[in-house]
């Protein structure tokens, strides 16, 4: 058995691993690299190994840069299945779209400056045709069931915890007489998450594929911290401000939705108005209501003892365009939860431009930024930044909560890796920044002397 890391080893993003056994070839992801422009598009329009070759792909959750380049490799050739849970094809319908619309208004404003520099006009690397038609070779199996997917290969996925649908991937893998298991973990959750179920516990693990983003970094906050974004909202809304969330559209706004929800409704919180501004966003909310098979009991007995946990009163979701430059004209105090939660694309960018320089408003970050994003950037008090192409002064409050994060940091991921049973003998860590690896492999490496433990490196072939 051969794994070559194609994406997401020493960086955050891209994640596409690819498995060689018993003469076939299955790919675990295949995620949209994302970080500066003209390296982001070179790296996925350009695979390192020929589309067509692939037998099947096994997707661990719908993040983009985890599935964000599967209409590519659909478009360029591959032919097989696309094994996921269903909530994660569900999600995938309207966020591998979604990218797409991105890409094309994206290439617009690009060639605009190259026909300037007389250079060709570009493509986007895929369209929405080509997502939809992507969305056809999906083939869905739920959480503890597993099926036979190539010679000798069988697949099961577990609960990950991390968003909706999100799964650790295990494989069976029998090779010259000898039956080993791989195990994916995909992103890992952090566990007593307000609304997902913890991290399924894995046994009988041979080779592990372990995720690192914050291998060197505890987050500050337990994921229960309502009290927190209570204090900031309250505070907040005594200066008379908007209070601005740049937050993803899958998972961290349907968290927030419902905290928010909790928080009104027990009165700790004014009914202020609230504003969730993504079409994404709004339409992944309705996929959250119709997959209870992925949430906690709490939020299950919420749903079906009670009422809709992601609708209430003062709660408005915001589809037109219309509608959402006419918040720029609300003058009474509000939250504005918008898309995309590092602020590198998507309707977020308006309201920053139109928010960021009142004293008045606060900006709340509730999840990772990859480095030199526009997020990253406000989240290390940059004190002018560039939106959309313009210079803007960063005058309103910059505040911070890493409670509502869906990665284990790095005292979860020991906890992960000690309650996983098996031997463990190889594991590379993945999905890190180099000095997050890093960190996690001493830690790793210091408590398994019985295997080794090694960060992955990008396009390196080992064989098992």
């Amino acid at each position: 058995m051969k794994i070559t890391f194609c994406g997401a080893a020493q960086t955050t993003t891209g994640s596409q691993h690819l498995i060689e056994v018993n003469g076939s070839r299955i790919l675990l992801d295949c995620g949209l690299y994302q970080g500066r422009r003209d390296e982001s598009v070179d790296r996925n329009r350009n695979f390192f190994f020929e589309p067509e070759t692939i037998d099947a792909v096994v997707l661990s959750h719908a993040h983009i840069d985890h599935s964000g380049n599967l209409p590519n490799l659909t478009r360029n050739g591959f032919k097989g299945n696309i094994y996921s849970t269903f909530a994660t094809r569900d999600l995938c319908q309207i966020m591998l779209a979604d990218s797409a619309r991105i890409q094309t208004q994206d290439m617009k404003w690009i060639n605009k400056r190259r026909a300037k520099q007389g250079l060709p006009a570009l493509n986007p690397i895929y369209s929405v045709q080509d997502a939809e038609e992507c969305v056809r070779q999906f083939v869905n199996i739920g959480y503890d069931r597993s099926i036979p997917i190539a010679d000798g290969i069988r697949l099961t996925f577990i609960d990950a915890g991390h968003i909706l649908g999100s799964a650790q991937v295990i494989l069976d893998i029998e090779e010259n007489g000898e039956t080993k298991r791989l195990l994916f973990s995909g992103d890992v959750g952090r566990g007593d998450n307000d609304l997902l179920r913890d991290p399924a516990v894995a046994e009988d693990v041979d080779y592990l594929i372990m995720e690192s983003t914050y291998g060197n970094r505890e987050h500050e906050l337990p994921t229960q911290a309502n009290h927190l974004i209570k204090d900031i909202i309250n505070k907040a809304l005594e200066r008379k401000g908007k209070i601005i969330i740049p937050a993803f559209a899958v998972e961290r706004t349907q968290q927030l939705i419902y905290v928010l929800h909790e928080l009104t409704e027990k009165g700790e919180i004014p009914p202020v108005p609230i504003f969730v501004d993504s079409p994404l966003a709004v339409n992944a909310t309705e996929i959250f209501r119709i997959h209870p098979e992925c949430f906690n009991s709490d939020v299950y007995d919420f749903l079906f003892e009670k009422r809709n946990p992601f609708g209430f009163e003062n709660l408005t979701m915001v589809r037109k365009v219309s509608a959402s430059k006419a918040l720029n004209d609300v003058n009474e105090p509000s939250i504005i939860i918008s898309a995309s939660g590092m602020c590198e694309a998507g309707r977020i960018l308006h309201h920053l431009r139109n928010g960021i320089e009142d004293p008045k408003n606060t900006i709340l970050f509730v999840g990772y930024c990859a480095q030199n994003t526009l997020g990253w950037k406000l989240r290390n008090n940059m004190k002018e930044v560039n939106i959309l192409g313009d210079s803007f002064k960063v005058n309103a409050e910059i505040k911070i909560l890493d409670s509502f994060s869906g990665h284990a940091d790095q005292s979860e991921l020991l906890d992960y890796f000690d309650a996983m049973g098996g031997s463990k003998e190889r594991v590379f860590l993945v999905h890190g920044e180099p000095e997050q690896s890093a960190v996690l492999r001493e830690k790793l490496a210091e408590r398994h002397p019985g295997g080794t433990v090694e960060v992955a490196e990008w396009r390196n072939t080992v064989e098992l």
